[in-house]
């Protein structure tokens, strides 16, 4: 008889590579009841407030997620219910009408940069993750994806990276490094520590079968 899903948080700052372990972690797992959740899907609604004011938005605070939603989405799927994820319009600064409609899965990733802040989603989780990637690597990629991607210039990413993201990762996101139960450098091309987490993780779903 199943017990309960399996929760796995993976965390780190942006461009430390927590995505590409994720990805590892579910193409591992690819044929098995497994589902991701990603943090960013569940930014608050904003649709009360101008757009001039949305775009004043700290997206690297914790107050800018419904984490009681993230929460409430969470423990439906550990009671094998299915949820309808919320999905945000970063073009229009606010959450949009459509729904992703999510059945409970065995396997559940729950993947952000703020995942481990909140005591009530971290106790949650069976096993807590934290990408540590130089600083250094992580503004690099995350000019290249800014500039690519979203094209964004050179001197607007530069500017967002010194002013908000880096004295939100110090204040906020890598104290919560301490709450992890794994911490993998370097993200994703550590597929030693990948082997080592899909190997638990494994591990964990089996007893829970059983």
């Amino acid at each position: 008889m199943k017990k309960k899903p399996v929760v796995v948080g993976v965390t780190g700052g942006s461009g430390s590579g927590k995505t590409s372990v994720c990805k590892k972690i579910f193409d591992h797992f690819d044929g098995h009841s497994i589902l991701m959740i990603e943090q960013d899907f569940y930014y608050k609604d904003q649709t009360e407030l101008s757009f001039e004011e949305r775009l004043k938005t700290n997206y690297d605070h914790p107050l800018a997620f419904d984490t009681d939603l993230l929460i409430e989405h969470v423990k439906q799927l550990l009671r094998f219910e299915a949820i309808d994820k919320p999905v945000y319009d970063y073009t229009k600064h606010t959450r949009s009408d459509m729904l992703i409609h999510q059945e409970p899965r065995d396997v559940i990733i729950l993947e952000g940069i703020l995942i481990l802040e909140d005591p009530r989603l971290r106790d949650l989780m069976d096993i807590k993750v934290y990408v540590d990637t130089d600083d250094d690597i992580r503004i690099i990629r995350r000019l290249l994806r800014d500039i690519k991607e979203r094209e964004r210039s050179l001197d607007s990413v530069i500017e967002q990276y010194l002013t908000v993201v880096k004295p939100m990762h110090n204040e906020f996101i890598e104290p919560t490094k301490k709450y992890a139960d794994i911490i993998i450098p370097e993200g994703g091309q550590n597929h030693v520590a990948i082997d080592l987490m899909t190997t638990k993780i494994a591990s964990v779903l089996q007893e829970n079968m059983e």
